[in-house]
Formats: C-alpha cells, sequence, structure tokens
C-alpha cells in the first residue's frame, strides 16, 4: 500500500467516528503538516524537544539505546523517531492534543515517549495492568484524541472502548504490531501504526517549537489510596527533571543506565529524562526480573539504575546474587517506598558508595540522600536539593522545630500547576505556593528528612497513633521476613489495630502465629501489638510495584 493510501486509511478510521460522538475527532488536511505555535527566541529553550536531534547531530554513531537484541545509535534512533513525529503528524495530531500509550517496556513505548512531546503534543502513559474498567475511565478523564496500544492488549483494548462506545464516545486506536483480527467498525477503530511508519517521511518529524509553559505530559497517578488523578507537568518541569537529576547523579554521556521496572509510572522519568539530557546509553528490559537483571548489569556494564525497595530486596536475596558482577554500578537509587533499614544497610555493606534514595511525589517535591551521606545519616531520606524548600508543620500549618513529627510540606522547580480538571483537590493539595504531601516526618537539625508514615495509612488504635513503618521495621529484621506491609484492621473497641501481611524470604519457613509473637515481643508499646499476620506469595500492587495497603485492608478486614 502506497504512503498516500495508508494515511487515507487512517483518515477514514478517524472520520468514521464523528457520528460516535468522538471525543475529539482528527481534521485531515492532505498531505499538509499542523503549523506549530510561535513561542518566541526564547521560547524552546527549557523543553527537552531538541535532546535527541543535538545528540544525533553530534554523536552520531554513539550507542543510544539497548532494548532486548535492538541497538540503536543516535542517529538510528532520531530518524525512527522522526519518523514517528511526521506519522502521527499526518494522522492529524495537533500541539494540545492529548495522546493516550497503553504498551509495555518496549522500543515502540519508548519511540511514543520521545515523538509525542516533541511534536507539542500531550503524553499520557496508561498503565497496562488495568482492566478495561480503569483503562475506559483514564480515557474518559483524559479525553485524548487517540489512543496508542499494542496489539498483545486488543482484548482489554476491545473491552474498554466498548464501554466508552455505550456512553457515546469512541478513541481512535493506533496498533504497535499486527493490527488485532477482525476488527468491528462500531469496536476498535484499528490501523497500523508500523505500516504508517513505515511510509512516514523523517525530513517531517524534526521538533516543534514549544512553549516551556506547554503541558508535556499527564501523569496518573498510581492509585494506592484512591482513584487515580491526573497530574499535569509542562515541558519546563520535564526539562528540570532532566538537567536536575544528571547533576545529582552524575549521569553524562558516558554513563550507562539501566531500567527494568514499568516505565508508565512516573519514577521511570527520573533516570529517563536524565539519560536523554545528558546523551547517557539507555537500556530498557521488558519487565522486572532479578536474575535478569544481574545479568544485564554484567553484560552492559551499567553505571545508573533505580529500583523501588522490593526489588532491591529481589536482588539481595537472589542466589546468584554476587557483588563483584555489580562493580560496574556507580549509583543505585531507591525510591517509591522506604527501604527497611537492614536491607539499606546490608547494600551499603556489600556495594559502598552506591547507594541513594529519592523521596518525592509526582505532584512535584523531592529530597535526595546522596552516597556521600546514606551512612553518616542512617533512616534519613535526604535534605531537598537547591531550589527546592521543606516545612515540617503541625494540623495548624505552624511551621514544627527539628526533631517533631508533623505533615510534609514542599515547593521547588518541578511542583505541578495542578491535577487536570481538578481545581478543588488542586487547591486543597497546593496552598500558598506550598504543596501538603499527606506525609508525617521530622528534620533533624541540619535539615536532613526522616520519614515517620503516610498519614493516611497511620492507626489510630483507641485514640493513639500507630505508625505502621515502625512495625515494618521491626518485622524485617526477622531471618525469614523479605518484605511486610503493616496496614490497619476495624475493631468494635478500639476502632482499628494494626495487622501486617509478610512475604518470605525464598526456601525460608515460618508460622504466622510465631512471627506475630516475634514481633509483638519487641514493638516499643503494648498499643503496635499486631493482632494478626498473613503470609503472601506476593503482594497486591500498583504499577510502581508499591504494595497496595489499602487491598489487603479490603480482604483482611472481615477475618
Amino acid at each position: 500500500m502506497s504512503g498516500r493510501s495508508i494515511q487515507a486509511s487512517v483518515a477514514q478510521v478517524f472520520d468514521s467516528h464523528k457520528s460516535l460522538g468522538a471525543v475529539s475527532v482528527f481534521r485531515w488536511t492532505k498531505g499538509q503538516y499542523w503549523p506549530t505555535p510561535s513561542a518566541g527566541k526564547m521560547g524552546s529553550m527549557l523543553t527537552c524537544t531538541r535532546w535527541l536531534a543535538d545528540h544525533a547531530r553530534r554523536r552520531p554513531s554513539d550507542l543510544a539505546l539497548v532494548v532486548g537484541a535492538r541497538r540503536l545509535d543516535f542517529a538510528t534512533l532520531e530518524r525512527q523517531v522522526a519518523q514517528l513525529c511526521a506519522a502521527l503528524r499526518q494522522a492529524g495530531v495537533q500541539p494540545g492534543d492529548r495522546v493516550a500509550t497503553f504498551m509495555p517496556n518496549a522500543l515502540a513505548t519508548l519511540l511514543t515517549y520521545y515523538a509525542v512531546p516533541r511534536i507539542g503534543a500531550v503524553l499520557v502513559p496508561l498503565s497496562t495492568m488495568l482492566l478495561a474498567d480503569g483503562l475506559a475511565s483514564l480515557i474518559g478523564d483524559a479525553e485524548p484524541v487517540l489512543l496508542v496500544a499494542d496489539s498483545a492488549l486488543a482484548g482489554v483494548v476491545s473491552d474498554a472502548f466498548e464501554a466508552l462506545r455505550q456512553q457515546g464516545r469512541a478513541v481512535p486506536c493506533l496498533w504497535w504490531g499486527d493490527t488485532p483480527a477482525d476488527p468491528t467498525a462500531d469496536r476498535l477503530a484499528a490501523a497500523n501504526l508500523p505500516a504508517l511508519l513505515a511510509a512516514s517521511d523523517a525530513s517531517g518529524g524534526g521538533p516543534s517549537e514549544v512553549s516551556e509553559t506547554a503541558t508535556y505530559n499527564l501523569m496518573y497517578t498510581s492509585g494506592t489510596t484512591g482513584l487515580p488523578k491526573g497530574i499535569v507537568h509542562s515541558h519546563r518541569i520535564r526539562a528540570t527533571y532532566g538537567l536536575l537529576f544528571a547533576e545529582r547523579f552524575g549521569i553524562d554521556r558516558h554513563a550507562v543506565v539501566l531500567h527494568t521496572g514499568a516505565i508508565v509510572f512516573n519514577g521511570a522519568f527520573v533516570t529517563l529524562l536524565a539519560a536523554q539530557y545528558s546523551g547517557a546509553r539507555y537500556v530498557l528490559d521488558t519487565a522486572f526480573d532479578a536474575g535478569r537483571m544481574l545479568a544485564l548489569i554484567e553484560a552492559e556494564q551499567v553505571s545508573h539504575c533505580m529500583l523501588v525497595p522490593a526489588q532491591v530486596i529481589s536482588l539481595l536475596d537472589h542466589p546468584d546474587f554476587d557483588p563483584k558482577r555489580l562493580r560496574s554500578l556507580r549509583m543505585m537509587l531507591t525510591l517509591g517506598a522506604p527501604m527497611p533499614a537492614e536491607r539499606r544497610e546490608q547494600w551499603q555493606r556489600l556495594l559502598p558508595g552506591t547507594y541513594q534514595e529519592l523521596y518525592g511525589l509526582t505532584e512535584g517535591f523531592v529530597t535526595i540522600l546522596d552516597a556521600d551521606d546514606a551512612t553518616r545519616k542512617q533512616g534519613s531520606v535526604g535534605c531537598p536539593p537547591p531550589l527546592f524548600d521543606l516545612r515540617i508543620v503541625d494540623e495548624d500549618s505552624k511551621d514544627l522545630p527539628p526533631g517533631a513529627d508533623g505533615e510534609i510540606l514542599g515547593r521547588g522547580p518541578i511542583l505541578m500547576p495542578g491535577y487536570y480538571r481538578r481545581d478543588e483537590l488542586t487547591a486543597a493539595t497546593i496552598v500558598d505556593g506550598w504543596l501538603h504531601t499527606g506525609d508525617i516526618g521530622h528534620v533533624d537539625e541540619e535539615g536532613f528528612l526522616y520519614l515517620v508514615d503516610r498519614k493516611k495509612d497511620m492507626i489510630d488504635s483507641g485514640g493513639v497513633k500507630v505508625y505502621p513503618r515502625d512495625l515494618e521495621e521491626i518485622a524485617a529484621r526477622h531471618p525469614a521476613v523479605a518484605e511486610v506491609a503493616v496496614f490497619a484492621l476495624p475493631d468494635p473497641r478500639l476502632g482499628e489495630v494494626p495487622a501486617a501481611a509478610v512475604r518470605l524470604r525464598p526456601g525460608q519457613q515460618a508460622e504466622a502465629v510465631a512471627l506475630q509473637d516475634w514481633i509483638n515481643a519487641r514493638v516499643a508499646a503494648k498499643y503496635q501489638r499486631l493482632r494478626a499476620v498473613h503470609l503472601l506469595a506476593d503482594f497486591p500492587r500498583n504499577a510502581a510495584g508499591k504494595i497496595l495497603k489499602r487491598e489487603l485492608r479490603e480482604r483482611y478486614a472481615g477475618r
């Protein structure tokens, strides 16, 4: 099929949705690219749109990307991204349009992540862990003009589209991979993006002039405490990610950055954008596997990686773990949840000078514990980088002195402008320019932050505050325990009491009652004693690997 025929067929797919009350219908102009908005001479300075093109011009033959067996130099990566940009423009995507993705870790996903913001459109990454109802809900909230999906996920997409169609909505879909067999016009709007890509001229895929304040993406929260919310990030915010984290973590053009977890969650952008900015080699695995990750670090001589605590624990417990295999590492960054003290100390002992920790919220605040302070400030999650501010306040928003526990407030250059179409929630979360995190902590005399717990996870047992993290630290010291999550159970007399779910280390055995007795013998107060311990093969998790305590509470509330 010729390029003109492919483009015409895509236009027909989009036009067919006009009668269905589509969220947004593409406007088609044959052979014409959409004009890009003028941002003035300085408008595109603090954006991410030109980074790849600049690296490809200066270092065309340097290795840029490794995904499985695919190894792309900067020139090849630039050409493929430019082709995708041209294809999206030819399909009618305009600056400001939202483009959602529903794809696993893959080369296609990275190409889309590069291309959508580069043409001034808004990237909306959606987790492949979503079921049809959840996918339909987020598509309905974001109202993208286009969904780019992996054909292996056609079943979920089809069911989600059916739910949207019943609401009088529809969204065109472009498939990576083979177009699903026999899609019906009233269920799936199908077009094959690789075919469109092959017919696209890379010369039409140059970067757009985009304002720093233009929206780069909507990042939906992973939903550990409730319904996901769309967090808006501008190009300036994402460019600041690249500059800030490249500098703080030493990610330069000689670095090799590995990512193995789901690339859809915001933590992945910490090292991804730093690598894009600096021109580091980026290695992406399809999914986290401890044994495969150990092999990749050794084979690719990885210098930087980012993991959530559960993945660090899996590495340390893997039978093939050997610090000598990881001698190329300059940094292992952990984020997303507090690292148990015993495991942090274990990593620091085996691979000294590599441990760093980031505490942060997608809404736009971070503290960083670097390798120099990781030993000196055991238990801390670091301090704010330059240009960031931190406060600890009481329930009346009055500042507290060092050592006093209160809510953590923060501000800085990556603070979101707000939640997408949630003005009331934005106003409640950002007050007088300060982000209210909902986390409880304190600072020491040097300004280093120590987390106590999530405000929403705190257990009120007979009017006494019980912090789950205190009990989790105790349980993590048991030799059979790999991971633990403490959560609240309802109690008719006390209101709430603490309980724990535990995942054991490989090859270890323990009885739930014996574990409960062991932990309760070591707590500081009677009101901290666990009422139950439940053994699990694994925890319910979100896309970022965080344990969903809400689901644990619901699962065990009636027992």
